[in-house]
């Protein structure tokens, strides 16, 4: 029977959703986006579609984002969401229910907890297990999480940046902040509102972190540039600026520098030994916010320890998802049960 049992990771994130089939790899990274029509509370496109529709949708369509933070904060929207996601994961003709892994902040509550664990069911799932995304994304970046040695895994996504410290196969001290890729984003937003008198939508501050984004200030020849275009708010009518990274360097210090404060709260909170581990080791950065340039300088500069990009930052936890479910016994001790 184990033959027809599908099994399926997910991670479930703020910006996007990543669904891994063992066996075959990611077989889906499309962004946590919905759009919902408001005359019939109709679900009218999902991922990819819906994205193209933000902020460009008439007053009776709403796309948005069914998981805030990284946590469910549209019940039914996600629940409609994961649906979709199974589905066109696992292809129109399966008959059998598929066992799924979905992903959660560390700090996830277990009211939280439930809620996913409830909306995978719901949406189709035979059994659905929570795993702690920092144990993923440990797994993912090809750390052998099970041996006694201390690992700093920092998983900086769209919602939340969840810091961890990870030894035989657990986590021994944690944060997560409500601070990463989405607020750098509203950051730049606002940033350009206030020193340019110009609107842009959050699609194009996520262009202009993406293209000429950086964590420290580039010298320069290396410094880049790019025009973005908006709305100007005096005249009202649209505008093109030129804007440079050291400006975006200037604009994100806040939001960096609440990341680098939940990293050094935990090396605060990490036991001596694990602590002489981390230095050895260096910090593994994973998720795809974590590659905004020299994110790991940064890191470096401030808390003295060296800090890597894992290869495939993006697909860490998805990835791990993977490794998890092929060795359900192995990882029994990180799984968070079914119900």
């Amino acid at each position: 029977m184990a033959f027809f049992t599908k099994k399926l990771g997910i991670d479930l994130g703020t910006a996007n959703t990543l669904v891994f089939l063992p066996g075959r790899g990611i077989v889906l990274n499309e962004p946590s986006v919905v759009a919902v029509s408001e005359i019939d509370n109709k679900i009218l496109a999902v991922g990819l579609e819906a994205k193209d529709m933000i902020g460009k949708t008439p007053d009776s369509i709403i796309a948005y984002r069914p998981m805030k933070d990284g946590v469910i904060a549209d019940y039914r929207v996600t629940e409609a969401m994961l649906r979709y996601y199974i589905n066109k994961a696992l292809g129109r003709w399966h008959f059998f229910k598929p066992e799924v892994m979905v992903s959660v902040p560390a700090g996830v509550t277990s009211t939280e907890r439930r809620a996913v664990i409830e909306a995978a069911v719901k949406a189709g799932a035979k059994n659905a297990y929570v795993v702690k995304e920092p144990i993923l994304a440990a797994i993912g970046a090809g750390i052998s999480i099970q041996e006694a040695i201390g690992h700093m895994i920092v998983d900086i996504g769209g919602g939340t940046t969840d810091v961890a410290v990870i030894s035989l196969g657990g986590i021994v001290a944690s944060t997560s902040v409500k601070c990463a890729g989405n607020r750098i984003d509203q950051a730049i937003a606002e940033y350009i509102k206030k020193t340019y008198n110009l609107a842009i939508g959050d699609k194009t501050a996520e262009d202009i972190k993406i293209k000429i984004g950086s964590a420290v200030p580039l010298e320069g020849v290396d410094e880049l540039s790019m025009t973005i275009k908006g709305r100007d708010f005096l005249t009202g009518l649209p505008r093109a600026v030129e804007i440079k990274t050291n400006e975006v360097v200037k604009s994100i210090a806040k939001e960096l520098r609440e990341m680098i404060k939940a990293i050094k709260d935990v090396l605060q909170e990490t036991p001596p030994e694990l602590a002489s581990d981390i230095i050895d080791h260096g910090i593994m950065m994973t998720g795809g916010s974590s590659q905004l340039r020299n994110l790991p300088e940064l890191v470096f500069r401030r808390t003295g320890v060296k800090a890597a990009l894992a290869d495939d930052a993006l697909y860490c936890v998805a990835k791990g998802t993977g490794v998890a479910l092929e060795h359900l016994d192995t990882y029994k001790k990180s799984i968070i049960s079914k119900r």
